[in-house]
């Protein structure tokens, strides 16, 4: 959700191993090793994300603009999930995390930990995430 193209995306995981590497000596297993793991990964997506919206790349001038995620295989479900895909894209850097937890299936305790906020904030921003996401759907494009 946070590299437009194959090559972004395979940059963007060696960097979050990267940090995962430096980050592991400092790990103290106070949260699930899965919610630290998951944590830096996000926060490197994140800071990959507007360290290249900040640069403009040569690609950017082109005549299209890249796709959130990989064009959905052939189906017949297939323009729905096109649709969803470009209204993830319009969401900002925060509510894609949302969107892309929940997708993952984490409960709110984990988003929580993993997001560094409440429980009940968790559940109030996911709700406004998904309110968002229906009126991106419901309105023309």
């Amino acid at each position: 959700m946070y590299s437009a193209n194959a090559d972004d995306r395979q940059d963007l995981y060696q960097e979050i191993v990267l940090q995962l590497w430096r980050a592991y000596p400092s790990y103290e297993a106070r949260a699930k090793f899965s919610t630290w793991l998951y944590r830096i990964a996000l926060n490197v997506a994140i800071s990959d994300l507007r360290q290249r919206t900040r640069k403009p790349a040569a690609e950017r001038f082109g005549p299209t603009v890249p796709d959130v995620a990989p064009p959905p295989e052939p189906g017949p479900d297939a323009e729905d999930l096109a649709q969803l895909y470009h209204a993830i894209g319009r969401l900002s850097d925060v509510e894609k995390a949302f969107v892309l937890l929940y997708l993952e299936e984490r409960t709110y305790e984990e988003m929580a930990d993993i997001l560094g906020i409440t429980q009940n904030n968790v559940r109030v921003k996911m709700h406004r995430v998904q309110d968002k996401l229906r009126h991106l759907l419901t309105q023309p494009a």
